[in-house]
C-alpha cells in the first residue's frame, strides 16, 4: 500500500518532488475512475502486508462452484526475459483468492524442475505468472536450462549441452502432456509469451503474443454478460490501465470461448495503419478453452497491480481459476465451431 505523502509544512520537512506528486496523483485518479493520460505509466507499488490485507478484504469469500475435491495449484513465477513489476503482486493475488474462498491450496515455485511429470501430477492446475522468456528463442525452459540464465540456471552449468537440450524438451513436453491429460493451465498477462514461437503451444493456449501499444486506459467488454465466469462485471465494461495486448499465432483461428473484448476504437496507437489493423478483427484479451482433456484460462489483465484493487477483476480471476481446475462447468465452445 502506498504511504501517505507527508503534509508537514514546517521548515524541516523535505520538499516533495514533482515526480513523486505525479505518482500519487495518477494513482488516486485511477482508483477514483479518472482517465490517466495515455503517455503515462503507473509506478510500481510496494507489496507489503497492508496491500495484501487490502486485496483480501476485496476478494470473494464464496466460490461460484463448490470444489469437487480438495484442490491444489502450482503458481510458477519465473521470468527470464522482461520482468513485470507486478509478478509478486499477481502471485499474492492468486494465493489470496484461494485462501479467502477455500477454492484451492497454493504452492509457489521458480524452479523449472517442478515441471517434471512426477511433480505435475499432484496439481489440479498450473498458473504461469508473467513467465516472459528472453526475446531470442522465446522459450522459458531453453533460457534456464540451455542458456543457464539467472540463479535458476546455475545448477545446469556442468551438464553437457545435449543433456540440457533433452531436459528442456522433456519439461516442455511434460507441461503439454499434463494439460492434454486433464490438467488445468492458467496464463496470466505476459505468460502468453512463455513458448511464443511454438505453434503447438500457441494452439494449446489459444494464441501467442504479437505486440502491444503503449500503456493506457483500456476498456474491456464482457462478451456474454451472463456467462458464469463474467457475472462479476454485471454486464458493465471493465476499465483499467494496462498494456493493450494484440495476439497472434493461433489467435486468428479463435479456437477459444472469448470472455473479454477490448474496445479498439479508443486505443491510442502510433499510426492510422496500425489502428486499422487492430480494428480489423475482434481483439479478445481473456478467454477459456479446452485442450484435449484439459482446460485453459488466459487473462491479459493486468500489467499493473492497481487493477487488482477492483473486486470485479478478483472475482473474474477466481472464476477462471475454478474453470481451469475443473470445478466450474460452463459453456466453453470455441468461436470457430
Amino acid at each position: 500500500m502506498l504511504r501517505p505523502v507527508n503534509s508537514c509544512m514546517c521548515p524541516c520537512a523535505r520538499p516533495i518532488t514533482l515526480r513523486i506528486m505525479l505518482k500519487y496523483i495518477i494513482y488516486f485518479l485511477l482508483i477514483a475512475g479518472f482517465t490517466v493520460p495515455s503517455h503515462a505509466k503507473l509506478d510500481a507499488i510496494r507489496l507489503d502486508q497492508n496491500w495484501k490485507q487490502n486485496i483480501a478484504e476485496r476478494a470473494p469469500k464464496k466460490v461460484q462452484a463448490e470444489p469437487k475435491k480438495p484442490r491444489k495449484v502450482l503458481i510458477f513465477s519465473l521470468a527470464t526475459g522482461y520482468k513485470h513489476w507486478c509478478i509478486p503482486h499477481t502471485q499474492a493475488v492468486i494465493e489470496i483468492l484461494g485462501d479467502e474462498s477455500g477454492a484451492y491450496e497454493s504452492v509457489t515455485s521458480k524452479d523449472v524442475e517442478v515441471f517434471r511429470p512426477e511433480s505435475l501430477k499432484q496439481y489440479d492446475a498450473v498458473v504461469l505468472n508473467n513467465t516472459c522468456p528472453q526475446r531470442g528463442e522465446r522459450n522459458l525452459f531453453h533460457d534456464v536450462i540451455i542458456d543457464k540464465i539467472g540463479e535458476e540456471g546455475k545448477k545446469y552449468a556442468d551438464m553437457p549441452l545435449k543433456a540440457r537440450e533433452e531436459l528442456a524438451q522433456h519439461l516442455y513436453e511434460s507441461l503439454v502432456d499434463y494439460v492434454a491429460e486433464g490438467g488445468g493451465l492458467v496464463l496470466l498477462h505476459g505468460a502468453i509469451t512463455s513458448f511464443n514461437y511454438s505453434d503447438e503451444f500457441s494452439q494449446l493456449a489459444g494464441g501467442s503474443f504479437d505486440y502491444h501499444p503503449r500503456q493506457q486506459e483500456v476498456t474491456l467488454h464482457p462478451v456474454v454478460p451472463d456467462h458464469p465466469i463474467l457475472k462479476p462485471f454485471g454486464g458493465e465494461p471493465f476499465v483499467h490501465y494496462d498494456e493493450p495486448y494484440i495476439l497472434g499465432g493461433a489467435y486468428e483461428k479463435m479456437n477459444f470461448a472469448p470472455m473479454l473484448e477490448m474496445e479498439t476504437s479508443s486505443i491510442q496507437v502510433n499510426s492510422e495503419k496500425q489502428k486499422k489493423a487492430i480494428a480489423a478483427i475482434p481483439r479478445y484479451v481473456a478467454w477459456i478453452k479446452t485442450h484435449e482433456k484439459g482446460r485453459v484460462f488466459f487473462s491479459s489483465p493486468s500489467h499493473n497491480a492497481q487493477s487488482f484493487h477492483q473486486p470485479e477483476l478478483l472475482s473474474f480471476l477466481l472464476n477462471g481459476m475454478q474453470y481451469a481446475i475443473g470445478d466450474l462447468d460452463c459453456d466453453d465452445a470455441p468461436l470457430n465451431q
